[in-house]
This record gives structure tokens, sequence and C-alpha cells, in this order.
């Protein structure tokens, strides 16, 4: 199996036991982190310079519909209300299996070149077999790690996820690729009947699936007591959003092992109510990322970083204010916490933390080189908060499973004209669908 020994880089390792930054060698062995540590030998490897560069573990994008890919800015000004009409009233049945796998291959390859490593396909536009094979496939031929996070157009709340095709999912497409995961994206307690939540939740508890769910602005409905009734809360849940959720239902879930995913661009935006990130801090506990939708915001998990992390600054500022009527002295929320919610909590969310989030000795080599020599990076003091504010120009190279996805600042992948050539044509035709529906303008 290749070698390769990364030297000369400053490391945030993201591991508990180690400092938040280190001058340490990382040698690669197959799709595994070997060792980490300083003067590796060098024998059998081939040895990469990265003087100059910080790495960084891949990053994590827990949420993103990346079946949208292809309309990508249409909903830039669109309300939750209008994205939840044009979007999912008026575009989703017109959806071939083609537009599914391009907006997928073309998402996945973008998610790459910002950087994420590991991806939450949250796909609730499986109309049929064909559509999720599809959209599998896209993501298979980006080369990205991904939970395929199956779902299906919003239905009625008494119908309950078609368990046939999760079992055929396991047992085919998603069988036996060692970076693809399945799990449910479920209509969850919110919007299901206590009924079927409860029996959707069970099934994806019984075949061991992370089973994500949604949850904008506003008091929880029956199904949630439903699920906590049948103690089927865990490290498994995940709860998108989580905006406006009552503190003791975060308490309730947070003692559960239940993750939260914060896209905080997208809900600020678009009127999700005030992100999770603060309620969850309170608790000891901490959001992980993602970034929702590109037919609204860009897909960047760093600035869904960057945007979280300064909200909740402020908030906590503001409140320091009005408690104190003095400026607070020190900052609420640190770089590194931002940091660690694209890495490591977004591992955790996926059910993935045995394998990435982290840079160490039997971890995924998945990793991020950041070029810190750039004009906007440099020069980089911190090398934690320089990782922070990177942008796509700074992220140099990217590994997934100790395979090179992208080096010298360029993706490494064939066809990328053709790519882009069959996801303007999808965007285009859908887009038209939507203006015949009367849900854009031309």
């Amino acid at each position: 199996m290749s070698r390769t020994l990364l030297r000369g880089a400053q490391v945030i390792t993201m591991a508990p036991d180690r400092p938040d930054t280190e001058r340490v060698d990382i040698l690669v062995d197959g799709d595994r982190i070997a060792a980490v540590g300083e003067d590796l030998p060098s024998a059998g490897a081939e040895v990469v310079d990265f003087s100059g560069r910080i790495v960084i573990p891949g990053l994590v994008n827990v949420h993103l519909h990346t079946w949208q890919t292809a309309l990508r800015s249409v909903g830039a000004d669109w309300t939750l209300m209008e994205y939840l009409t044009h979007l999912h009233g008026e575009c989703v049945g017109h959806y071939t299996p083609d537009d599914m796998h391009i907006s997928n291959l073309a998402g996945a390859l973008n998610q790459i070149n910002c950087g994420t490593t590991t991806l939450g396909d949250w796909c609730h536009n499986s109309l049929t077999p064909e559509h999720a094979d599809a959209a599998v496939e896209g993501l298979v031929r980006s080369g990205i790690r991904a939970v395929f996070l199956h779902g299906t157009p919003y239905r009625a709340p008494d119908i309950p996820h078609p368990l046939a095709e999760i079992d055929r999912l396991l047992d085919g497409p998603v069988s036996g690729n060692p970076l693809l995961t399945l799990g449910m994206a479920l209509q969850g307690p919110q919007y299901s009947s206590p009924e079927t939540a409860v029996a959707d939740f069970r099934a994806a508890a019984e075949r061991g699936l992370v089973a994500s769910t949604h949850q904008s602005g506003g008091e929880p409905s029956p199904g949630w007591e439903a699920l906590r009734t049948a103690d089927l809360f865990g490290p498994r849940t995940n709860v998108v959003h989580g905006a406006d959720l009552p503190e003791d239902w975060i308490r309730t879930l947070v003692d559960a092992g239940v993750t939260f995913t914060t896209t905080p661009e997208n809900e600020l935006g678009q009127g999700h109510g005030i992100p999770v990130t603060g309620p969850l801090l309170r608790l000891g506990a901490a959001p992980s990322l993602g970034t929702d939708v590109d037919t609204v915001v860009p897909g960047k998990v760093l600035t869904a970083a960057r945007m979280a992390l300064a909200h909740q600054r402020s908030l906590d500022h503001a409140r320091h204010r009005r408690t104190t009527g003095m400026y607070a002295d020190t900052p609420s929320v640190t770089a590194k916490q931002a940091l660690a919610w694209a890495t490591v909590e977004g591992a955790k969310a996926l059910g993935l933390a045995d394998r990435v989030g982290r840079i160490a000795a039997d971890m995924q080599a998945d990793l991020v080189a950041v070029d810190a020599r750039a004009l906007n990076l440099w020069p980089a003091h911190d090398p934690v908060a320089t990782a922070l504010h990177a942008d796509i120009a700074n992220i140099e190279a990217v590994m997934i499973a100790g395979r090179w996805r992208k080096r010298d600042h360029a993706l490494i992948a064939t066809g990328l004209d053709d790519v882009k050539d069959r996801l303007r044509e999808s965007g285009e035709r859908l887009l038209h669908t939507m203006r015949e529906s009367g849900g854009t303008q031309d």
C-alpha cells in the first residue's frame, strides 16, 4: 500500500491530549494515519514538504441538500416559506435521476474543493429507487466520504418512511463502499404523527443508523414526547436546526446524547429562528455545522463556523452589557471551539467519530492543507485562527482515505467541463419548471 509522509507543516490535530498546534510529521499508510510525531522515518514513503502550510482534519459538512446544487443562488432572497413553496411545492417532482446524479456529483466536488472531506447528504428528494441510486453514484464518483441520509419529499404525517428502500440500499448501492454510510433523513416528530415518528425512529435504531430530522422555530409537537416515552433519543439521533426549542427540551436531548447541527447562514437569513449554539454551550455541549442549501447560501463550512462564532459572541456580548453595563473582557467562544464544530462535532453527529474529525494514529487519513503563505493569511501568528479564516483559495490540498483529491490548489478530477455543462443544463430546465409555475421571475 502507498505511504506518504507530510513534513514541515503546523498541525492542528484536534486531539484532546495534544497541543492546539504543533510542528509534527504525519505518516499516512494506505487509507489510515500510521503515526503523528517529530522526525518520523521516511523510508518507503513519498515525502511531501508542507512548510508554510497548516494541516487540519478534513472538514465535516453534516447537513447539505446536495440534490439542489443545480439551482444555486436562485433562492438567495427567499424566506423559509418561499423556499418551501418554490423548491418543495413546485420543483421537486420535476427532478429526474440524471438531475440527482449531476447535482450530487458537482455538489460533492465543490465540497472537496472547499476542504470538506465528509458530507452528510440529506437527500429528501429520493422520488424513486432510481433517483436514490443516481444520487449515491454521484457521491461515489466524486470521491468524497459521505453519509447518504435517505429521505423522500414531504408527505402526509401518517405515512412512514419507506423501509424497503432503506434495506435495499443497505444490501446494494451503499454496501461494500468504505467511503459511504447509510442514514435516514426522517420527517421526524415535528412533521409526523406520534405513531409514525416512533415507528421511523425505531426502524433506524434497529438498523443502527443515524436518524436525522429537521426542527425549526416553535414548540415541539406531540411526536417529541412520544419518542421520549419510547426511549428512542440517543447518540445516533441528529436534530438539524433545533431553533427556538425550549431549553428544557434541549437539556433532555443533550442528556440522551442527541447531536445538533446548526446551519447559521441559512437559519439567520431565512427565518428559522435563533441558532441553537448558545443553549448547547450553556449545557456543556456543542453544535456541528452544515450549509443546508446551495439554492440560498454558498456551501462553505468554514464560513458557517465563522458565522456561528460571530453570532454567538454577539449575543453573549449583548447579554453581558445588559447585565453588567460594561463590555465583556474575555471572549465567550474561541476560534478552536468553532473549528471543533466543523471537525470533531461533525464526525460525532454523523456517527463517524471513530474514523474522522481528528488527526491521530489509526484514524482515516482525511486531511486538509491550508496554504498560510497567501497574502490574506500571512503572517499566520495563530494557526488555529488562520485555519478558521481560510477561504477556498487557501485550500491547497485535500486527502480523503489516503488519496489526494486536491493538490496544488486544483481538484484532481476528470471531465470538470462536462460536469459544469450538465449542471447548467439541469438547472436551466428545473428553473424553467418553476418559472412556468410562477415561482420565480425572469
